[in-house]
């Protein structure tokens, strides 16, 4: 699955997406909590992406591709893989603008994902749950369709405007000592890192990534990318490879890993339910997890956390809870 060539994305880039998702995109609160920044030992700012059309940042991303269609490249419609939430911000984003979405799932994905993205009106298209499989159905659908492809973490203008919530986060605090972004495909991590290098370059940048599917911690420690993994983790949207633009874009904002067991991760969720009463999904609640885990990084510092998203599947949800009792 190949987007077309673009230029890497720049801050202008960003501050255009910025314009072009605003009609369409909510401006999410930045949300604090006196019981966190105690068990952080640290001043929280917390991005509540959760709170975003679709309930996650995706949507940015998504938004920002469709509306920079051309009117002929848009009348064929767009098509993309996803497991889930790029799927439905693609899915409504297309909805807005009134064209074709093709979504290629992967079987096991999580069902509340998939509802969500036939409820904005994608049309499904089901393959093997690995990434030459969702990248072999997507280059058949696109190739059947004449569809634009909007790859869900190296596409330019994805990267871009997922950089639109760093933006809002920086201008809200812009002396933040350190940004915490979860790191999956990377496209909210590299749009982060141009936001951040451009309006708060003293900040540092961390990357909260699962145990279960450490690619970009091996990556990092290589100095090149190393994909090769069968991930096993309950943070279903950081299971993608990290993509090679997103690394680039990572490694010239000099970003740090930091590694989470699921265990962490799901009793971070459960420490936002109850203290902050904000519903995450585990592939979000990983950032404060990493915060929590890694408290040298952060002790006495001023830390933005981006909660990435809120779409949990509410069947699995007591189970998931348990685990972190």
């Amino acid at each position: 699955m190949t987007t077309q060539a673009l230029p890497l994305p720049a801050i202008a880039d960003i501050f255009d997406a910025a314009a072009r998702i605003a009609p369409h995109a909510h401006a999410t609160p930045v949300l604090t909590s006196h019981a966190l920044d105690a068990e952080a030992g640290a001043s929280l700012h917390f991005k509540a992406e959760q709170l975003q059309r679709i309930g996650a940042f995706k949507f940015r991303g998504a938004c920002n591709a469709v509306f920079s269609l051309d009117a002929a490249q848009a009348a064929r419609g767009v098509v993309t893989h996803s497991s889930g939430n790029h799927g439905a911000a693609l899915s409504l984003a297309a909805k807005l603008r009134g064209i074709p979405c093709h979504v290629v799932v992967p079987d096991g994905a999580v069902a509340a994902k998939l509802a969500a993205i036939e409820h904005y009106g994608a049309i499904l298209h089901r393959c093997a749950p690995t990434i030459a499989a969702r990248e072999a159905s997507c280059a058949q659908v696109q190739a059947d369709t004449g569809g634009s492809i909007v790859h869900p973490y190296t596409d330019p203008r994805v990267i871009a405007g997922q950089g639109t919530a760093a933006l809002e986060l920086l201008t809200a605090q812009p002396d933040l000592d350190a940004l915490v972004v979860p790191l999956g495909g990377g496209g909210l991590a590299a749009g982060t890192a141009l936001a951040m290098r451009a309006l708060a370059p003293q900040c540092r940048l961390f990357l909260a990534e699962p145990i279960g599917a450490a690619d970009g911690a091996r990556s990092f420690a290589r100095g090149a990318l190393d994909l090769d993994m069968v991930p096993d983790t309950v943070c279903d949207g950081l299971r993608g490879t990290l993509g090679a633009i997103n690394f680039d874009l990572l490694r010239a904002a000099d970003a740090q890993v930091l590694t989470v067991d699921d265990a962490r991760t799901i009793a971070a969720m459960r420490l936002l339910w109850t203290r902050t009463k904000q519903l995450v999904e585990p592939s979000s609640a990983i950032a404060l997890a990493a915060v929590l885990a890694h408290p040298g990084h952060f002790a006495g510092r001023r830390v933005g956390i981006v909660l990435s998203g809120g779409n949990v599947d509410l069947d699995a949800l007591p189970t998931l809870l348990a685990r972190a009792a």
